[in-house]
């Protein structure tokens, strides 16, 4: 609760960045704060998200996770 009361505005903005917080009180859980359900991004604005991607190596993308998964277990 001190951080909430001290540095409310930075908590905040924590939530809004879709983190979920616990509040406590002398140790004891008493409250959660978590992002609201955002509206649906317009598709118009996902494109120009996805406008700024770079292309889709699929060659490096398999050897990414290859490099990453245990290969020896079935």
């Amino acid at each position: 609760m001190r951080e909430l009361r001290n540095n409310g505005s930075a908590v905040i903005n924590r939530v809004l960045s879709g983190e979920s917080l616990i509040v406590t009180r002398d140790g004891d859980e008493v409250a959660e704060l978590r992002p609201v359900h955002q509206r649906p991004t317009h598709i118009n604005a996902l494109r120009k998200k996805w406008q700024g991607l770079p292309p889709l190596n699929p060659v490096a993308l398999r050897a990414d996770i290859d490099s990453v998964i245990d290969q020896s277990i079935s």
